[in-house]
């Protein structure tokens, strides 16, 4: 797959990349080197501009209209800012995964099948926020606020989850708290997750896979233990950084 911005000026090269279909996924690379726009063009919020993006045999890289959406509905995205509908309540939140599966009318009028509500308390119980489903969404914490745009995707049953650097704007604590449950719902419902991620420890400890890129291609594919300061040298420049 390759993606340009400005003519002739590539941010991803070429890059083929088989994920694993369980288990975390873990990007990692300097700034600017491609890995929010890699997981943005898995599920076309950014436009690839040549290649092919294969989901369980479909290539995704070339849907239009409902196809698209349809295709959209089975994957999951949790982002770094959250994505919140501020003024609505927790449990509105979450519910809102669902609105690729009511009438826009339904939706409108928040009116969810029994089944679906049952499903988000269910959620809100994982993610610990049983508590909250009444309080909106604004007054939350960061962490909090994560956990509820976790439990969002999630709800949409997505068969691929995508989580685009979910711990920056977190606390070292609660970046750890948010990688467990990650990984917990990766495990427990058998989602495989795809994130891009600037803590190198953080990835080591809780991926199952890693991809080390660097100026827009893929420098390291395998597992956190293969990770070697030479590969990390490789993707960030320099070692001055290195413990």
């Amino acid at each position: 797959m390759r993606k340009e911005y400005r003519r002739g000026v590539p941010v991803l090269r070429d890059i083929s990349i088989t994920f694993a279909n369980r288990g975390i996924t873990a990007v990692i690379g300097p700034s600017g080197t491609g890995k929010s726009t890699l997981i943005r063009c898995i599920n076309r919020l950014v436009e690839p501009s040549a290649g092919q993006i294969l989901f369980h045999g479909l290539d995704l890289a070339s849907l239009r209209g409902k196809a698209l959406r349809a295709a959209r509905r089975r994957i999951g995205m949790v982002f770094q800012e959250y994505n919140l509908v501020e003024r609505l309540t927790v449990m509105e939140n979450v519910l809102s995964g669902r609105l690729g599966y009511v009438t826009p009318l339904k939706a409108w009028l928040r009116k969810y099948p029994r089944e679906d509500i049952v499903s988000a308390f269910d959620l809100l119980d994982t993610v610990g926020l049983t508590q909250f489903a009444n309080q909106r969404a604004d007054a939350l914490s960061g962490g909090q606020r994560q956990r509820v745009g976790i439990a969002r995707a999630v709800m949409q049953q997505p068969e691929l989850l995508l989580a685009d650097e979910p711990t920056s704007s977190l606390d070292p604590k609660t970046s750890v708290e948010i990688m467990e449950l990650l990984v917990s719902i990766a495990e427990s419902r058998r989602i495989p997750v795809i994130l891009n991620i600037h803590n190198v420890p953080l990835a080591r400890r809780f991926a199952t896979h890693v991809i080390g890129m660097a100026e827009g291609r893929v420098v390291y594919d395998g597992p956190p233990e293969g990770l070697t300061d030479d590969y990390l040298k490789q993707i960030y420049g320099g070692e001055d950084w290195l413990e």
